[in-house]
Parts: structure tokens; C-alpha cells; sequence
């Protein structure tokens, strides 16, 4: 079967290392991913070594013959289906594909999305010609009822999955990540990785936690974006040396493994794939109970706040930090909450079920 994924960009994010994974496990089933991306470049395209990309540039703001483009490419690829992922290709690449007479398309919606007054008109008209609608939470869901308004008839939740097997406690690649950021075995490291994005509430995270930093408590975040600048006025300048900015990682199973504990402070969220990844290594979670989060950290695994309060962030790590042996517990039941439930198996199982 020959699936042609339509995506906006090949950026270092959870929804594009999503789609390397799905590609990779669809071709280890002996089935032709191809992968068409909507801006050129992009940090994770090297990775996509083995899978077929082919680039349709759309152009800034708007572009009336990007349609024609990728109904142009897409007829050229030749698809069993085109499975199209957030905003911009369910705009376009949709009725692309529908103008071909191309009779399984399916689209998923990763998390919240924002529309324009009239991009959220072309995405609900475009929603009208998908065979199947996805979303990875059942929040999600209801955002999709509630802005694309799917029918209910074609809608299906598919939590996002992972590949386990580079995902799991590692005392090795524990101590040679706190080595090579100059932190101690004893010290307690609280962690996460994102797009630095107003969206991810990173300001938030650090002036809740300042007031613990020290030696012995370290915020390590992994990634990059605009918001760093925010990110970095938010730090008091006398705990600076216990925040690690580490910048983009292509290591991220090692990183999360010198962790204590993974947060996440987002405004909003679909089902970030990191969770599920920290959750695989044997971490606790603290998050704001935010989109579908609440359907993936049950109270086993570790604690929901409401989001943008900083006071009860703070008491959420600090309970966590306070008890070693009963974050050994959660970061147990992690792991196996993640084995049973967010394999990239299972959840390529159920695309191609949908896809037959």
C-alpha cells in the first residue's frame, strides 16, 4: 500500500518525528511511504534517509495555485491513500487529493489548532471531503467537532505511539548526559523537551520552580524557538547556572534518561508525543492538565495541575521530589502504562485498519 503523508513542515517537533516513525514501521511492513512537505529544509528531513520526500512549497499568506501543486505531485505519486496531518494540508492538500477522484484520505488533528476567520471556513468545507478524521485524544475530538465539525460518523481517536525500543531506563546514558552537562549523580533533575513557544507556558515553569534551584535541583529543557529570549528573562540571574538550555537534541531517549522527572507547563496540547517517550524511560509526570493530557497521566503516573498556576506546579514537583521512593513508584507504573498502551505498533495496527 502506498501512503503519502502531506505535512506542513520536516521541523524538529513531536507531530514530524511522529510521522518519521509511522513511515519507518509502515515500510518495516513492507508498504511505500512517501512523505510531501509544505516548506522546504527542516531539522529532522536528514533523518527521513530511506523514506521518500518530495517538497510542494506553499508561499506566504495566501497562494492561490498551491492546490494545483500538489494535485499535480500527488497524481504523480500515485497513492492507495493520502493521509494529510494539521492546518495548512487539510486546507490544501485535501481537495488536491479529492479532485483526483483519490477515495481514502484521511486527515489527523495532533492538537489544538488555529484558524484564521477564514482558513477555519476552508478547513470545515475541507473537512466535508475526508474519508476519515483522526484525532489523538478524545479532547482533540471534541475540538474537531467543535471547529472543523467532522461528522461524528467518520471520526476515530488514535493516541500517537512510539518505538519502545529506544525508549527505556538507561543507567549508562544517564550518567554520561548529567556528565556532560556538569551535573551530579545526586542532584534532582527536572526536564522537558519542546519548541520554545508561548504555547508551552516555559516562562511559567521556570519562575514556579526559581525558588528551588540550587546545586541539588536542575531544570534541563531541550529545544528551541522564538520564545527563548521570554524563557530566559524569566530566570532569576542568581539560578541561571542551574537551568541547562540545551538547544535542539537528536538524542532525546538519552537525555531523558539523566532525568528525575518530566514536566510539561503548556497553555495548550493535542497528546505530546514526549509524554508518552518520558513515560517509556520510567519517569513521573507533573503537567497542566491541558487537551489530552488528562487521558494519558493517570494519578498512578503522577500529577495534574491547572495550567498557568504556578503555586500549584510548584507543589506538584515538590511532592515528587520529596519522596524518592514514591516517584520510583510512578515512574514504574509509567513505563508500563506506556508498553501497554503507546506502541508504534499498536497505533500503526489501527491506521491501517482504517486505511483497509
Amino acid at each position: 500500500m502506498r501512503v503519502v503523508h502531506v505535512v506542513q513542515s520536516l521541523g524538529m517537533g513531536g507531530q514530524e518525528r511522529l510521522i518519521l516513525d509511522f513511515s519507518r514501521e509502515l515500510q518495516k511492513r513492507g508498504h511505500d511511504p512517501i512523505v510531501v512537505s509544505m516548506s522546504p529544509g527542516g531539522a529532522l528531513r536528514s533523518e527521513f534517509e530511506g523514506i521518500r520526500v518530495v517538497d510542494v512549497p506553499r508561499k506566504q499568506g495566501f497562494d492561490p495555485i498551491i492546490i494545483a501543486r500538489l494535485s499535480k505531485r500527488i497524481s504523480e505519486l500515485k497513492p492507495d491513500v493520502v493521509h494529510t496531518h494539521n492546518p495548512s494540508p487539510l486546507c490544501y492538500a485535501v481537495p488536491a487529493a479529492r479532485a483526483l477522484g483519490i477515495r481514502r484520505i484521511v486527515h489527523t488533528k495532533h492538537g489544538a489548532s488555529v484558524y484564521g476567520a477564514k482558513s477555519i471556513r476552508v478547513a470545515q468545507l475541507s473537512t466535508r471531503m475526508v474519508t476519515a478524521f483522526v484525532a489523538v485524544s478524545d479532547k482533540t475530538r471534541q475540538q474537531a467537532l467543535d471547529k472543523e465539525r467532522p461528522s461524528p460518523k467518520i471520526t476515530h481517536v488514535i493516541p500517537n505511539g512510539i518505538p519502545l525500543e529506544k525508549f527505556k531506563p538507561d543507567g549508562n546514558a544517564r550518567i554520561a548526559m548529567r556528565k556532560e552537562l556538569g551535573i551530579s549523580d545526586g542532584a534532582f533533575v527536572v526536564g522537558s523537551v519542546g519548541r520554545l513557544f508561548p504555547e508551552k507556558g516555559y516562562d511559567m515553569l521556570m519562575r514556579a520552580l526559581a525558588p528551588q534551584l540550587g546545586p541539588h535541583f536542575i531544570i534541563v529543557l531541550a529545544g528551541e524557538g522564538p520564545h527563548r529570549s521570554v524563557i530566559e528573562a524569566a530566570i532569576p540571574e542568581k539560578v541561571k547556572p542551574f537551568v541547562k538550555l540545551v538547544g535542539l537534541r537528536r538524542d532525546v531517549p538519552n537525555l531523558l534518561a539523566g532525568l528525575d522527572l518530566f514536566v510539561l507547563s503548556s497553555l495548550s496540547e493535542g497528546l505530546p508525543l514526549v509524554v508518552p517517550e518520558a513515560m517509556a524511560v520510567g519517569l513521573p509526570i507533573v503537567a497542566t492538565a491541558v487537551g489530552g493530557l488528562p487521558e494519558v497521566v493517570p494519578k498512578e503516573v503522577g500529577y495534574l495541575v491547572p495550567s498557568q498556576d504556578e503555586a500549584a506546579f510548584r507543589e506538584a514537583v515538590l511532592k515528587v521530589y520529596e519522596t524518592r521512593e514514591g516517584r520510583l513508584i510512578m515512574g514504574a507504573h509509567a513505563r508500563s502504562l506506556a508498553l501497554e498502551q503507546y506502541s508504534i505498533g499498536r497505533m500503526t495496527d489501527r491506521y491501517l485498519a482504517l486505511y483497509k
